[in-house]
């Protein structure tokens, strides 16, 4: 989940005098700073779990939806752009934790045959 910081207001007063250096009256501009954090796109994650784990294709799927949250931020489009980071990273989540689940019942498989066979 990303935050966004609120923007900040930086106040700049100027006064406005006459010609014998009299003060008028008095100004206030007001500037806005709102810095957003570009999406995430989480194409290395992606790469990686196409490349090393990809049950069900779904390292695929993740990569495919990188690739689209990447070209959305290129374009400009922010808001499409977190929609299929967001997206690439539940695939990403859900394809880590299959293989993580996988491996550890590979290995208590062969543990469990391993002390059967010792006996």
């Amino acid at each position: 989940m990303t935050t966004t910081n609120p923007p900040r207001y930086l106040p700049f007063q100027d006064s406005m005098y006459d010609g014998n250096g009299d003060q008028q009256s008095m100004v206030q501009h007001t500037t806005v700073i709102i810095s957003t954090e570009p999406p995430k796109d989480h194409i290395i994650w992606s790469l990686l779990c196409f490349f090393y784990s990809n049950p069900c294709c779904l390292g695929l799927a993740a990569l495919i939806y990188s690739i689209k949250a990447r070209d959305r931020k290129v374009v400009g489009d922010l808001e499409g752009a977190r929609h299929y980071g967001a997206t690439a990273r539940q695939l990403n989540i859900t394809s880590t934790v299959l293989v993580a689940l996988g491996l550890l019942i590979f290995v208590i498989t062969m543990i469990v045959v391993f002390a059967r066979v010792s006996r």
